[in-house]
């Protein structure tokens, strides 16, 4: 049976799982010879951009880059996405952390709502594995339960060994924490209220994984920027916000990808 397949026929089940615990992992979504582009592309940003850290590989780089839209807007993604959002997708953002090896930072509990200008927060979180993620090499790290409460306050974090500097004003009990080990092409999908984190990466391998913040299109960006940076109408009817066009793909500027000649003007 196809990944998709698959999929819808166990949703109830999936749905039940998310509704439960606020997330759920779908294994072998997206194919080995992806998930190489995947990892070249990462490699590539990181060439390119070389004052950024790998963990800052973001919202604004997005809609300009053709590879990642064609990434983002792959069917195998969206018919995931499609089960907890319904069938007019938009991306709301996405955002590469890959954390390189004994130096990757820590991510510290939060929940993704508590940042985003969206209204309702009808939104789901798909990560996609590009590594393997073990509890060694810094892996994403849930509290199930967690979806069911409102969203806290956040408070400035100090020291600047984390991703970013601020987390939940809420204490957290960490034996709570479920370890989501993922082999590449797995995608876990949260929800937007769940509290989570990761450690750093300890470990000689990189971790590097991609979020991907999927919307209907009837929840709106609320966001002065707008159309916000990374705003894409990648299926269905365009709803109440306006978009980024799709990039078109120039030789020499863009990350060469299977299919590159497709998405040439």
């Amino acid at each position: 049976m196809s990944t998709t397949k698959a999929v819808q026929s166990d949703r109830d089940a999936v749905l039940r799982k998310y509704r439960d615990d606020g997330y759920v992992i779908f294994r072998e979504v997206i194919s080995p010879d992806l998930i190489r582009e995947a990892d070249a592309h990462v490699r590539w940003l990181q060439e390119r951009y070389p004052d950024r850290r790998g963990e800052d590989l973001s919202t604004e780089l997005v809609a300009k880059d053709p590879f990642w839209v064609r990434l983002v807007s792959d069917d195998r993604l969206l018919d995931v996405a499609s089960i907890f959002v319904g069938p007019d997708i938009a991306l709301f953002a996405s955002h590469y952390i890959s954390k390189p090896p004994f130096s990757g930072q820590l991510v510290p509990w939060h929940q993704d709502g508590a940042f985003w200008p969206l209204e309702p927060m009808t939104v789901v979180t798909l990560w996609l594995a590009v590594d393997r993620a073990t509890p060694e090499n810094g892996c994403l790290r849930v509290i199930p339960g967690t979806h069911a409460e409102d969203l806290h306050g956040v408070r400035e974090r100090h020291g600047g060994e984390a991703v970013f500097d601020v987390e939940s004003d809420v204490a957290i009990d960490e034996s709570k924490a479920v370890d989501l080990i993922l082999e590449p092409g797995d995608v876990e999908v949260h929800h937007p209220n769940i509290m989570h984190g990761s450690n750093p990466n300890t470990s000689p391998r990189r971790r590097c994984g991609l979020t991907i913040r999927y919307i209907p299109t009837s929840t709106r960006i609320t966001s002065r920027e707008q159309p916000f940076p990374s705003a894409l109408l990648l299926r269905g009817d365009p709803g109440v916000n306006g978009y980024q066009p799709w990039p078109r793909y120039v030789a020499g500027r863009d990350f060469p990808f299977r299919g590159c000649e497709q998405w040439v003007a």
